[in-house]
């Protein structure tokens, strides 16, 4: 027997039941556009949720002071976002020992200023303000390991980059430089350390600003990874 033939003599008196598909899709409401009072609303908790978080981060951000606390960086305009460079605030003619505090302990790096001014004044304006804070270490090999990218994966920098800074210092292990492609820029924050000789002829003609050495803890350079993080940082006048 035919189901819709049986349903058929009663059409004309009750007319026809919609099926279950029906019944569904006569139920669901079409989509239209929240009302504008509701959109306002969400807006403005959205704002307060942002400026609530700018004034969280604002209140918790490291101050530099002492002997560096001229040493600040150029307006910012977001997490780890700067306008520019740093102006120069320390005395290119000394050597400065930065204590660099990770999970694994203290790195300490000698760096003298001349052979590098400006990476060395970068380095310690970034670090007495706390921009190495919370950061980790993203490209770990047998002779290299990089960190100072507060992307995590090696695109990340402060919104600025460097200037070539070369000098005649060879690429020992323990040696401190900048990050940058061969073809690129010198990277504003990243940096990394030398485990190992440099593969090969070394970097050839590519300067990758050399700016220190880790003089205390370099053992603990070897034993960095990917999860470990940047605790602190810290820098006084060597002589």
């Amino acid at each position: 027997m035919s189901i819709s033939s049986s349903q058929s003599g009663t059409s004309r008196r009750r007319g026809r039941r919609p099926g279950p598909a029906q019944e569904v899709q006569e139920a669901e409401a079409p989509w239209r556009l929240p009302d504008l009072p509701a959109l306002l609303t969400l807006a403005v908790i959205l704002a307060l949720l942002m400026a609530l978080g700018f004034g969280l981060w604002k209140a918790v951000e490291v101050k530099p002071a002492g002997p560096f606390a001229k040493c600040k960086t150029a307006a910012q305009l977001g997490p780890h976002l700067y306008a520019g460079p740093p102006a120069m605030c320390i005395d290119v003619n000394k050597t400065y020992m930065a204590n660099l505090y990770t999970t694994r302990g203290t790195i300490g790096i000698s760096m003298i200023a001349k052979d590098a001014p400006q990476t060395v004044n970068n380095f310690i304006v970034l670090g007495v303000n706390g921009y190495y804070n919370g950061l980790g270490f993203w490209r770990i090999e047998k002779w290299i390991i990089q960190g100072g990218d507060p992307s995590g994966d090696g695109t990340g920098g402060p919104g600025y980059t460097l200037p070539p800074e070369a000098n005649s210092s060879a690429w020992a292990p323990g040696s401190v430089g900048m990050a940058r492609d061969p073809s690129g820029p010198v990277n504003g924050s990243q940096f990394f350390f030398l485990k190992d000789a440099w593969p090969g002829s070394g970097p050839g003609g590519v300067v990758y600003n050399q700016f220190g050495t880790a003089l205390i803890g370099f053992e603990l350079v070897g034993q960095l990874n990917d999860s470990d993080r940047v605790l602190g940082f810290d820098v006084k006048l060597q002589s």
